[in-house]
């Protein structure tokens, strides 16, 4: 990592972690440089990736600022800065996210989807359900996380299952939070099996109601046995 790739890390993770908030000016180009012992020109080139991403900007003869990250455009920051918020509102946001790109990609599968794709989903959701009676929450949730990467494989377009990687752990911790209760589990399996059922009739509308109820049942299960559990009052 080059010395001005260092310096945008260090002040990316400062603007997440709140010394600089929204509309909050970062320090002057010299005493930036001072602070980090780098030259400006370095400081410039920091402030230069940063505003690239849309995390700052700059104001002539006035400074450079932070945005919010609703403003920003690269998807990495704004994961890292939307896992410092509400741990309700980030889950939330994450199952909105899931489902504008998963009911799409169900759809795309249910066309494209070849034998050894549904071989892969009848063998992850068979772990799913071995990992249930085992109450083994950790096996249950990689089998969960390889279940969606295969339907995401199946849409056979390359950039697919790109748009869920950067999510992997945020959607790894979620899992094991609600993958915990047996109820959920349950629930998860009875729709991963609805979904399998319609990627294996090839019917595209089938598989996006399949992909679509199970996005609610996701949701209305952490409403009703995360949000309201006793652990999280």
């Amino acid at each position: 990592m080059s010395l001005s790739e260092d310096l945008a890390e260090r002040l990316l993770s400062e603007i997440i972690d709140g010394t600089y908030p929204p509309d909050a000016a970062l320090p002057p180009e010299a005493e930036l440089a001072e602070q980090a012992s780098v030259s400006r020109l370095t400081v410039r080139e920091a402030v230069k990736q940063l505003r690239a991403q849309n995390v700052v900007r700059v104001v002539r003869g006035r400074g450079t600022y932070v945005n919010a990250p609703d403003r920003w455009t690269a998807l990495e920051p704004v994961i890292r800065a939307a896992s410092r918020s509400s741990h309700t509102s980030l889950s939330e946001r994450l199952i909105e996210a899931r489902r504008l790109i998963e009911n799409g990609a169900t759809e795309l599968a249910a066309l494209r989807r070849g034998e050894t794709d549904l071989a892969e989903l009848r063998e992850h959701l068979a772990t799913m359900r071995e990992a249930a009676d085992e109450a083994d929450t950790e096996k249950f949730v990689q089998a969960d996380i390889d279940f969606h990467a295969t339907v995401m494989r199946a849409t056979g377009n390359l950039f697919v299952p790109l748009l869920f990687e950067p999510f992997g752990p945020l959607l790894a911790e979620g899992r094991r939070e609600t993958s915990a209760v047996p109820q959920i589990r349950a629930n998860a399996i009875a729709h991963h099996e609805t979904v399998l059922a319609a990627l294996e009739s090839g019917n595209p509308d089938k598989a996006r109601e399949a992909m679509n109820a199970h996005m609610n049942q996701t949701a209305n299960d952490y409403r009703t046995h995360v949000l309201k559990s006793p652990e999280s009052t």
